[in-house]
């Protein structure tokens, strides 16, 4: 269908009914959003302080001006700290960290990373085609949560940093969301603004054929153009762990009742369970078994003793839960750590003038004197071949231990142990691992069959995973990123404020009077530019709520359809790249990735100039408006 330039009028007049009526104070909030978003970018000073700023200067600016009729209270200003989508990211943090803590995505991820060994390119492409997929007919931000440990863990076997990554990651959701009506929540509230203003139904595929259009336009800018633009900032584990991590140490497994060894015979003298490790000997009794170990088959009571890494050790505990309730049934007394508690590894040196010195670690009873186990001992001189029980610890004897994070911190005023703080590393507690991926299903499963909001979903996820032990109460509060929920709420705040004063309307309203004379395509790639630039700015559903009635008022005024003009805000507001406050699963990669606002306007702001002109194409080209 087309369009004529000379046909239609469009009543500036009837648009700027939409809007509030022009007070000073909106230049005022205008002003205020350059200044905040230069702030963001200059990076000077954190987002934290850039955040509760704009908050305070809101608060204190309609105190004191406030508006002659709806001027925003401090209870308007303050209830996007409220906003449900603010509350569904926090507990869906807390749940991510839940499915972190007990190594529940070990088993995908090690199945890809086994995948990425032998064809690193078809996995990429299938884990990222996958994603999208997903996030097409789920709500996306859970599939980031999902995906961001898979991606670490890939980013670590390929010696790239995550942060080339990650931003690739969200941007494959949102592009995803925008091909089906239920494929993110700003589809959503574009089509029941429709519904109220126009009693018009969007369909479930209604997006789906310009959706796809702009979603392979995106593909080819995330593979071919992306990576130039994104930074490389190494993780804060590379930088702890340095390269100590090919140093052998040895290590003692006590075969016990039910041990996942128990009954194990040797495959051309290597024990398939213990992959990467050197068994030295086996001790049964008072007999020492030595390699070659032809026909022996471990029996309850066995000490088995090998050479490992610190790596391979950690490895077999956070994900072998069996080992893990073995090496703590059979180290002595003491307390095991409960479900939830931070399992800890660390290195430790033995002091010179130790009164450790001479003695064994049964001898010390060290687990109950310190509460940690020691996995292993590493002497530098010589490399023993005997069970730990019997080796006399000397000065500048390195010790691997386990144990809980206040273990750890208690062994500091230690005088017999030098405590290596650069070595300690979090590992994952895998006793609660289907525990949590029962939950995390289960929030998943809710989320996408409607049964219940997002919001309600994830924030049970989250209680869930405390009360059943999967984390305890100071984990999830390490969840609760509070850049995350003070960047949002005043993000809120000023989309509030923009709205009240009428500064919103009128740049939309303005858009429209002026390019209303040029024709249909001019107008909708003019409000398109409009709605991709303050999505980005605002929250995206805010732009969707605004610039709907908007749309298709302008659209009853020219005689069009308003469908097409509300997809337009439809697939404008999804364009929310160029900033972390765009859209959620911007902001869910952006501690994982390391990114700092700045990076977001160099990656995305492409982008986004390109979906507009893409936008612009489509409607010139395959629509034939003219």
């Amino acid at each position: 269908m087309g369009y004529g330039h000379s046909d239609h009028s469009f009543s500036f007049n009837a648009m700027i009914e939409t809007t509030s009526v022009e007070v000073w104070q909106m230049w005022v909030v205008l002003a205020g959003v350059g200044v905040a978003i230069l702030f963001y970018c200059l990076d000077h000073f954190p987002i934290e302080i850039v955040s509760a700023t704009v908050v305070a200067g809101l608060l204190v600016f309609f105190h004191a001006f406030p508006l002659a009729e709806s001027s925003p209270t401090p209870k308007d200003l303050l209830e996007g700290f409220a906003n449900p989508a603010l509350i569904t990211i926090l507990a869906l943090l807390i749940v991510g960290q839940g499915i972190f803590q007990t190594g529940a995505m070990e088993g995908p991820t090690q199945f890809l990373l086994r995948s990425y060994d032998t064809r690193p390119r078809a996995t990429m492409g299938m884990i990222f085609a996958f994603v999208f997929v997903i996030s097409a007919v789920i709500n996306n931000t859970p599939v980031v949560v999902m995906f961001v440990p898979i991606i670490a863990a890939i980013a670590k076997r390929m010696e790239q940093s995550p942060s080339k990554l990650m931003i690739p990651l969200s941007y494959v959701c949102i592009l995803a969301g925008m091909t089906t009506l239920i494929g993110s929540s700003t589809n959503l509230l574009v089509a029941d603004s429709l519904m109220s203003t126009a009693q018009i139904e969007l369909g479930f595929f209604t997006p789906t054929g310009p959706g796809l259009f702009l979603a392979a336009i995106g593909v080819v800018y995330i593979f071919f153009v992306l990576p130039r633009f994104l930074p490389n900032r190494g993780g804060l584990e590379e930088e702890m762990t340095g390269g100590s991590g090919g140093r052998q140490y040895i290590a003692q497994l006590e075969v016990t009742r039910d041990h996942p060894l128990l009954g194990k015979k040797p495959v051309a003298g290597m024990f398939t369970d213990l992959p990467d490790m050197t068994v030295r000997m086996i001790q049964r009794g008072e007999h020492a078994l030595l390699p070659p170990f032809d026909d022996a088959q471990l029996r309850e009571g066995d000490l088995v003793i090998v050479a490992a890494t610190r790596q391979t050790l950690s490895d077999l505990l956070s994900k072998r839960a069996d080992f893990l309730r073995g090496m703590l049934s059979s180290s002595g007394e003491g307390e095991d750590p409960t479900p939830g508690d931070t399992l800890s590894m660390s290195e430790a040196v033995v002091a010179p003038g130790s009164r450790l010195t001479g003695r064994t670690i049964s001898q010390i009873g060290f687990r109950h004197a310190t509460g940690c186990i020691v996995l292993g001992i590493q002497r530098r001189s010589r490399m023993i071949r005997a069970r730990m029980g019997e080796i006399r610890l000397e000065a500048g004897d390195t010790l691997l231990l386990f144990g809980t994070s206040s273990a750890m911190r208690a062994l500091r005023a230690d005088r017999d142990l030098l405590l290596l703080e650069w070595s300690k590393t979090a590992i994952t507690d895998p006793r609660r691992t289907t525990a949590a991926r029962l939950i995390f299903g289960g929030v998943v499963a809710l989320a996408a069959s409607g049964l219940v909001p997002i919001v309600i979903a994830s924030f049970l996820g989250a209680v869930a995973m405390i009360a059943a032990g999967c984390l305890n109460l100071r984990q999830a509060a390490r969840a609760f990123d509070v850049r995350v929920y003070l960047l949002i709420g005043s993000a809120i705040a000023l989309g509030t404020a923009l709205q009240t004063t009428g500064g919103a309307g009128l740049l939309a309203s303005t858009v429209v009077s002026i390019f209303a004379p040029y024709g249909p395509v001019a107008l909708l790639s003019a409000l398109f530019l409009l709605v991709a630039v303050l999505t980005n700015v605002l929250s995206n559903s805010a732009t969707a709520i605004l610039f709907t009635p908007i749309a298709v008022g302008a659209a009853q005024q020219m005689g069009a359809d308003p469908t097409l003009f509300a997809l337009t805000v439809l697939f404008a507001a999804n364009t929310c790249f160029a900033t972390p406050i765009g859209y959620q699963t911007n902001l869910l990669v952006m501690s994982p990735g390391h990114y700092r606002f700045g990076d977001y306007l160099r990656a995305g702001a492409p982008l986004v100039l390109i979906f507009w002109l893409a936008f612009t194409a489509y409607l010139a080209i395959f629509l034939g408006l003219g």
